[in-house]
């Protein structure tokens, strides 16, 4: 990974660019003073020295006495694990604190971007109580590899309709025509994500729990299901129950 994609992932913790650039240097370079940091990385030197300071606030390194002041770099498995646990502490505690949620009048949501669709394909898996389905191209199933193998294990239906073999243990599987960037996923008969993916910042998918709309689609893919049964006799394995009737 080159240095520019490093220090965009380290901006993702909370470091400014500065901080991420003194960050890198202090792990390849060793222990610095501010004076050497402004030098191996170009950055002025007051500039350098609140980047350094902003470190030590934000624990990414730690400082050691002597005729003058020295910066070492906390190991990045050690950083993370901080800030994440952190993080989950304060989810903790916002959930706790925030107020009662209005009912729920959410009408059909728009999610644009890859980055955004995967987070929340990943929170439907994650948060289905029963049984999610996933109708995409094989090279995006394996995006959610761990999400669907997690769901499997708590005892999840999880069914895919994609154009290459699976060997996930525990997942109905159907073989269809390659979905090139479409996708579509089913979440408890309770919500719907569907639209196009791999386009980067273009990708745009629409997102509902009404009722008709997760009818259609279920209906959609209900009907897909069957047809791949009669034209490539693929194993009758009946849909859920619930499913079947709504």
């Amino acid at each position: 990974m080159d240095t520019g994609r490093l220090i965009e992932k380290l901006m993702c913790f909370d470091m400014t660019r500065q901080e991420a650039t003194i960050y890198l240097s202090l792990v390849q370079n060793g222990d610095l003073t501010g004076y050497e940091a402004a030098k191996q990385t170009g950055i002025s030197r007051s500039n350098a020295y609140n980047a350094l300071a902003g470190l030590a606030d934000k624990g990414a390194a730690y400082t050691t006495e002597g005729a003058a002041i020295r910066y070492h770099a906390v190991g990045i498995e050690e950083f993370c694990a901080n800030k994440i646990r952190t993080l989950e502490e304060l989810k903790l505690q916002l959930k706790a604190a925030m107020p009662e949620p209005k009912a729920d009048q959410e009408g059909y949501l728009t999610i644009a971007g890859d980055k955004h669709i995967r987070d929340k394909v990943r929170n439907m898996i994650e948060s289905a109580g029963q049984r999610i389905y996933l109708s995409m191209t094989e090279s995006f199933v394996r995006l959610f590899e761990k999400e669907i193998d997690a769901a499997v294990k708590n005892g999840r239906k999880v069914v895919v309709l994609t154009d290459k073999p699976l060997e996930s243990a525990g997942v109905i599987f159907y073989q269809t025509e390659d979905k090139k960037q479409q996708i579509g996923v089913i979440a408890d008969s309770k919500s719907v994500l569907t639209g196009e993916f791999g386009k980067e910042e273009e990708s745009t998918c629409l997102y509902s729990g009404q009722p008709n709309f997760v009818r259609v689609f279920k209906d959609s893919m209900r009907n897909e299901i069957k047809l791949i049964r009669l034209l490539k006799h693929s194993p009758d394995i009946p849909l859920c129950a619930e499913d079947a009737h709504q």
